[in-house]
């Protein structure tokens, strides 16, 4: 039996390892997909305090090997299933494993809501952007669109807009759905423009498709198509949590976030979250970061309760 189980191998869910394994915890980290999380798609990273530049997979390498150096045990499956059972959870995989731990920490993060389109996995990190704190600067001086016009895209290009050259909305509504105030600090910028009922068909390409170059465009109104050459695609069309399957243990919020504060606590003792799965309003690596040393710092906190 584990002292702790991380769910997720993101930077909360391996910080949360780290601290864990720091105060004398056994610790097993169970991701499903690439250590590292959202993180590793950005292949240049320089707002990691620390670190001038690094690439997304090389920072998760060098967090992965720092947490197995400290003894935690990794296992990459799915978790399918949580249980309670007082004294202890279990945590089952898809795989068909089952492992028992004092203590769980949720850390499973998000996942961007993409379009779907042929090629845009590949693009992704090349062309193809989620996060304009993370990647705006590589965009300095260039033209780039951002596909969406709810609140989030808004916060994006208003951040875009002081950096690049033209920033161009593609909603496919009628009109924008972001708050007004965000439509009027965005709009104020001369260099921002929008085209609406707009879908992105594809993307155009160089070098077997490898290098970004442009979206194709049709308007849904009138079925009239359009190249539209640019350096980068911001895509803001939304988040999805993963958190349904542990909705028993804890809130979730309207949106499907767990509905717990920076102490990263739920209503089931023995059982925390961290990372961007959590209800926020900044989702950046050194918040997850935070979020990761918190919940192990509450978990080890329980994990002296309950064994005094």
């Amino acid at each position: 039996m584990y002292d702790i189980i991380v769910v997720g191998g993101g930077p909360a869910g391996m910080t949360a390892a780290l601290y864990g394994l720091r105060n004398g915890k056994t610790v097993m980290v169970i991701e499903k997909a690439a250590f590292g999380g959202q993180i590793t798609y950005s292949p240049r990273v320089e707002n990691i305090p620390g670190f001038t530049s690094i690439s997304g997979n090389e920072f998760a390498d060098r967090f992965m090997e720092q947490i197995i150096s400290q003894g935690a045990e990794l296992e990459f499956d799915e978790v399918t299933a949580l249980e309670d059972l007082g004294s202890h959870k279990t945590v089952t995989t898809l795989g068909g494993n089952t492992f028992e731990a004092k203590s769980v920490i949720i850390a499973t993060g998000v996942k961007h809501r993409m379009l779907g389109l042929p090629g845009e996995e590949e693009l992704v990190g090349n062309g193809i952007s989620f996060c304009a704190v993370c990647d705006g600067d590589f965009y300095t001086g260039r033209r780039v669109c951002v596909a969406g016009g709810g609140n989030s895209a808004f916060v994006e290009a208003v951040l875009l807009a002081e950096k690049c050259s033209e920033v161009i909305m593609l909603q496919d509504l009628p009109e924008y759905t972001a708050d007004k105030s965000l439509q009027k600090e965005l709009l104020s910028h001369s260099n921002v423009s929008g085209r609406f009922n707009t879908k992105i068909t594809g993307f155009e390409t160089a070098g077997d498709g490898e290098e970004f170059k442009g979206v194709r465009i049709e308007n849904k109104e009138t079925g009239e198509e359009e190249i539209i050459l640019c350096d980068g695609l911001f895509v803001a069309i939304g988040l999805i949590p993963e958190n349904d399957i542990f909705a028993g243990f804890t809130e979730l919020d309207e949106r499907g976030y767990f509905d717990s504060d920076e102490s990263c606590v739920t209503k089931t003792e023995g059982i925390f979250v961290a990372g961007d799965c959590r209800r926020k309003d900044v989702r950046q690596v050194s918040t997850a970061i935070a979020d990761g040393a918190n919940a192990a710092l509450k978990a080890c906190a329980y994990l002296r309760k309950t064994e005094a």
